[in-house]
């Protein structure tokens, strides 16, 4: 029995609790149910075990893959966009992947085996642990994805200069692509639940998908690789070339607003950066919408779209 199905079930049964106990009308009179006899002997005490009934659940594969989070230097925002899927977090938790691994949510202490890994965090150089699980990490997973602008491209630990008081010789830390190989990225600071989910899903179909699930699984999928591909570093200048220049800038402003050190600012409805002041941190890269927009398979998004709604069970709605 899935884990949803089990949290469904104590629900239902809280609420036939309450109503078997609700108080009788006025008027009415309730027969008091006689003493039970006690039980002269320990023997003669009956016990009546509820057994969990094994049931199997219809899924579109046979079966799940693992999912580990990996936590390395960062604000664990993007954990909480992980968690802020709520049900949704639920139904892949109960139909298509474990977790595996997750110091806040899994009580598991070193890494395991597992399908996906979820990285979210830059490595501190200085932190032999953190250099010794990210190597750990890509050995056991089978794809590696770079969740947020910290584990993508450094973004603000890029400005870390050491001298914390509890650790002052933690200066140098790195996006994670600087010390493995990272199958995709997933940039944002922190990238949205949905999306979160959507990789998770889509990496799900990849593994045990069909040969047509498989095909648009690889189609969303292809421009986070193709991020991964493109290399650690990110900045101001890249966000003027890979999207302003190519008319793709909305004029949404949040670049500016995920800017550290206040590099970029909006003029006339468009971002301004100031070069002198860029820390070359990626963070407003990582944070435009735009920066990974491909028209490769701006084509097949509906059929994408419509497959995630059937795998979380929304039908075509």
């Amino acid at each position: 029995m899935g884990l949803l199905s089990r949290l469904k079930e104590i629900f239902t049964g809280n609420q036939e609790a309450e109503t078997n106990t609700a108080p009788a009308k006025t008027g009415e009179t309730t027969a008091k149910p006689a003493a039970a006899k006690p039980d002269s002997k320990p023997e003669d005490v009956k016990v009546n075990r509820i057994h969990d009934a094994k049931i199997k659940e219809d899924k579109p594969v046979v079966e799940k893959i693992t999912v580990g989070h990996v936590h390395m230097s960062g604000c664990t925002g993007c954990l909480v966009s992980l968690a802020d899927n709520y049900e949704g977090l639920f139904k892949i938790l109960d139909d298509y992947a474990d977790l595996v691994y997750c110091l806040t949510l899994a009580d598991v202490r070193h890494i395991p085996e597992m399908d996906v890994a979820l990285v979210e965090g830059s490595v501190c150089l200085q932190d032999e642990c953190s250099v010794r699980e990210i190597k750990e990490t890509r050995e056991k997973s089978k794809v590696v994805v770079a969740l947020g602008g910290c584990a993508a491209y450094g973004n603000i630990t890029r400005f870390s200069r050491g001298g914390q008081w509890n650790q002052p010789q933690h200066e140098s830390f790195v996006p994670i692509g600087d010390l493995i190989d990272v199958d995709l990225y997933l940039p944002s600071c922190p990238p949205g639940a949905e999306a979160i989910r959507n990789i998770c899903l889509m990496a799900y179909l990849l593994l045990r998908g069909n040969d047509d699930q498989k095909k648009l699984a690889t189609a969303y999928l292809k421009p986070l690789m193709d991020l991964a591909k493109r290399g650690t570093e990110a900045c101001g200048c890249d966000l003027m070339v890979d999207v302003i220049n190519q008319g793709l800038c909305m004029g949404c402003g949040t670049c500016a607003a995920s800017c550290p050190v206040r590099a970029i600012s909006m003029q006339a409805g468009k971002p301004n950066i100031d070069r002198e002041m860029c820390i070359k941190c990626g963070a407003c890269y990582a944070q435009c919408p735009r920066s990974f927009f491909s028209f490769d398979v701006v084509g097949q998004f509906e059929s994408i779209g419509e497959l995630i709604a059937t795998v979380m069970g929304k039908g075509g709605q």
